[in-house]
């Protein structure tokens, strides 16, 4: 296509659309490939201009903006989940949003994390600690509000201040997959407007999750490339382990002597960042014994897993590696997995409950006991 063979079909090219309907959007290629060729971003510039002036599948809008159904579910997120996971509802659901029957739906936490947060108080001089402002991506905010605090109780305790936006707040991650990058773009611009005054103070933004951290890193330099203030923000986001590692690598000594942990890394964090090392390095001076999966992508990749068509093929990723190493943990062994898409798929193929860096270092020694 590139090399215009397909001058007459172009970007309505249905050979073309098979072959990147099963691209992972894991960004691998921009690192693991000699030349770094970018399938991802070629994928979502491909169904933008397919779909150029016309609607997208349904399931696009469903997923591409999972954001707002999570918001919206979230004002009362004791009904969305029994709609969701109902006996008649939940197949209905599924089918007209094109998931597969086997997966469920996450089910949403009965506050989210912006709502429940109370800014922990502390001693004075807490006040001239170093300020960071915490990202509360729309998946932890809403799913795993858990993982939030604990991140936030971790930060207080290695000595900072922690900062969280107020009211909903979104990087737009799964609009890429989709190739809706208009709202993409809307999404950004929003938040650089409306983050401006930390951005501009040079806040460090701290990220849980890894494929919301690269869209600051990637997708964000890409859509405004001569703005000043994205650049900015670019060069000012952290992944948690990485800022510890940085500024208080001293802190997590000996916080969890004896603990057993299996880890799995995500894929934008080994593509746009540099891996797993920071927490691997955390981990075992906290005292822990740590052993790295020797895996790829776990299979879920956002909603690629959660497609009916597409369910097969995620099994069989989760199976090339991730799952017989989370089948073969003791029962004592925690299970750590940064990223929401792979914690879901630990959880719904591998039966075991996979946490967040951020809530296993907050446990401090309690978890070995």
């Amino acid at each position: 296509m590139l090399a215009g063979v397909l001058r007459d079909e172009g970007f309505q090219s249905q050979a073309v659309h098979e072959a990147l309907d099963f691209c992972l959007s894991c960004k691998a290629c921009k690192s693991e490939c000699p030349v770094q060729v970018d399938v991802a971003a070629y994928k979502s510039e491909f169904l933008f201009q397919r779909y150029k002036g016309r609607l997208h599948p349904l399931r696009h809008y469903l997923f591409g903006f999972a954001d707002r159904l999570a918001r919206w579910g979230s004002l009362t997120p004791a009904l969305t989940n029994v709609l969701l996971t109902g006996p008649v509802t939940g197949p209905l659901i599924k089918r007209i949003a094109g998931v597969a029957q086997e997966r469920q739906f996450p089910r949403l936490a009965v506050r989210s994390y912006q709502k429940g947060r109370v800014p922990a108080a502390g001693p004075e001089w807490r006040l001239a600690a170093p300020q960071v402002l915490l990202w509360p991506d729309t998946w932890n905010n809403y799913y795993h509000p858990q993982a939030l605090a604990a991140a936030e109780s971790v930060l207080a305790q290695a000595g900072f201040r922690v900062e969280t936006p107020r009211g909903h707040i979104c990087c737009g991650r799964p609009l890429y997959d989709f190739g809706l990058l208009g709202a993409a773009r809307r999404y950004l611009a929003k938040v650089l407007d409306r983050m401006a005054p930390q951005i501009d103070a040079g806040l460090p933004f701290i990220f849980l999750e890894p494929s919301c951290a690269s869209v600051f890193k990637d997708e964000l330099l890409e859509l405004f490339p001569n703005d000043q203030r994205a650049q900015r923000l670019s060069r000012q986001v952290w992944l948690l382990a990485d800022w510890l590692a940085a500024k208080a690598p001293e802190w997590a000594t000996g916080r969890l002597q004896g603990a057993r942990v299996l880890l799995h890394g995500h894929c934008h964090h080994k593509a746009v960042f540099r891996g797993p090392a920071s927490e691997i390095a955390l981990l075992r001076q906290a005292g822990a014994a740590v052993e790295p999966i020797q895996a790829g992508c776990c299979g879920m990749a956002g909603p690629f897993g959660f497609e009916a068509d597409k369910f097969v093929v995620s099994k069989a990723i989760a199976n090339d590696g991730l799952l017989p190493a989370v089948q073969r943990a003791g029962p004592t062994t925690l299970i750590v997995a940064d990223g929401f898409s792979c914690r879901e798929q630990i959880a719904q193929l591998g039966r075991r409950k996979a946490m967040h860096f951020a809530e296993v270092l907050n446990r401090g020694c309690d978890c070995a006991k």
